[in-house]
């Protein structure tokens, strides 16, 4: 008989705990398995190997990314053969990740990046992006009336899908925004030298002339601070739903490639060759 317990998300922080598991990977693995469930409709002890496959195969048809479908196997997976200890091999091949995986720099990197910078105004403009995961156009469209340095946040408006979203504010920043918004002239935030928007191009031109001073080989834009941005909240064991919210994706599905571009910590594994 199936060992099945009265509260499923309890017994699978439990688990995840008792493996040193990462909060990140117990709260994803959470979410995956609520998800999966939601779908089968059953209760936890009529569930089979063909329910899996069904919802695998309803993720595929709906577009689902490779990487993410593996998240999602995973953590199904763990359910099964680590929490219900249900004894059936879900031999179903994991959906190939794809090879264009988001560059994502160091923590040290982003310090170098910043420190080459010797422009007050487009230091703090790619400062900006990292610290707060903000699109380019984000940036760009941002009026001084949409941040609140009061209150720690600030207002995309109209970002992507027309939507506004809040963003935060990092405490580091603030006496460097409070003065540079008291010399604006502008609506805009970041203007122009004739007064209007600044131009998408020149800031790819930063960041790329930055990132060859601070010897950075691969190919960095200023969508690579958003990246990193998304990739360090992971890191620090903030939860995908978390990081959704803040980047403005309309499904946690998107956010997901960032576990695979964080540092393998999820399972707190240590190399073989280390016991030697």
């Amino acid at each position: 008989m199936t060992y099945a317990p009265v509260d499923i998300e309890v017994a699978v922080k439990r688990e995840c705990r008792r493996r040193r598991y990462s909060e990140r990977t117990v709260k994803t693995y959470i979410y995956c398995i609520n998800r999966f469930l939601k779908f089968a409709d059953k209760t936890i002890d009529r569930i089979s190997k063909k329910d899996v496959r069904m919802y695998l195969e309803h993720l595929s048809e709906n577009g689902m990314a490779g990487n993410t479908m593996n998240v999602y196997h995973m953590a199904i997976r763990f359910l099964f053969e680590d929490v219900l200890d249900k004894r059936i091999w879900i031999d179903i091949r994991y959906s190939k990740v794809p090879e264009k995986i988001p560059i994502v720099l160091t923590r040290e990197a982003v310090k170098k990046l910043f420190s080459v910078i010797d422009n007050p105004k487009h230091r703090l403009m790619m400062q900006l992006l990292y610290s707060a995961g903000l699109r380019v156009s984000e940036l760009i469209n941002m009026r001084i009336s949409d941040i609140e340095l009061d209150k720690n946040y600030g207002w995309v408006r109209g970002g992507k899908g027309n939507k506004d979203r809040l963003f935060i504010v990092a405490d580091s920043l603030k006496d460097e925004l409070r003065k540079f918004m008291g010399s604006r002239k502008t609506e805009w935030l970041f203007n122009s030298e004739r007064g209007g928007k600044y131009n998408m191009r020149s800031l790819q031109e930063i960041i790329k002339k930055a990132a060859k001073e601070a010897g950075i080989k691969n190919k960095v834009s200023p969508h690579t601070l958003r990246h990193s941005f998304a990739t360090h909240l992971i890191e620090d064991g903030y939860s995908v739903t978390e990081v959704q919210s803040l980047l403005g994706h309309k499904s946690p599905e998107t956010t997901f490639i960032y576990l695979h571009t964080a540092s393998p910590s999820m399972t707190k594994m240590k190399s073989p060759i280390d016991n030697l």
